[in-house]
């Protein structure tokens, strides 16, 4: 279920993600947003992201709009994580979606929150045919949360 789709951030991205790392982890949740805390596959050591946690049809779901990142190797990796919001700190594991169960969460991920994360999405949004969601699938990583 891999890919090789990476979308790096730039500067501005880091700076922004800093403000609501920061942000969430003092209890502030912008727009869902949790702190994903994964250990390093290498290091070991805690690395720390702000994340959208998507609510849909019941469930939670983690969708990796720039592609392949170091906090998806590194679930991976880990088998596990860790969603926090101020001091509530949830454990969780995960299923990773086939790509062909990613269409309908992609729609509502886009529907929720395209004025984030739209460019990452090159021209696909909300309203396109299951058809272009099930193309640009393998470019997504999606997981489904089980909180414990």
């Amino acid at each position: 279920m891999t890919s090789s789709r990476y979308l790096e951030p730039g500067k501005s991205t880091a700076v922004f993600n800093g403000l609501i790392r920061w942000l969430t982890k003092h209890g502030l949740s912008v727009w869902g947003s949790r702190v994903l805390g994964v250990r390093g596959r290498k290091s070991g050591e805690l690395r720390e992201v702000p994340v959208n946690l998507l609510p849909f049809e019941g469930k939670q779901y983690l969708v990796a709009a720039r592609g392949e990142t170091q906090w998806v190797r590194n679930l991976r990796a880990a088998g596990e994580g860790q969603l926090t919001v101020g001091r509530r700190t949830e454990t969780f594991t995960y299923r990773e979606l086939s790509n062909e169960e990613k269409p309908a969460v992609l729609r509502s991920y886009l529907k929720r929150w395209a004025f984030e994360v739209g460019t990452f999405f090159e021209g696909v949004d909300a309203k396109a045919p299951e058809e272009k969601l099930l193309e640009i699938a393998p470019g997504y990583p999606v997981f489904e949360v089980f909180t414990r």
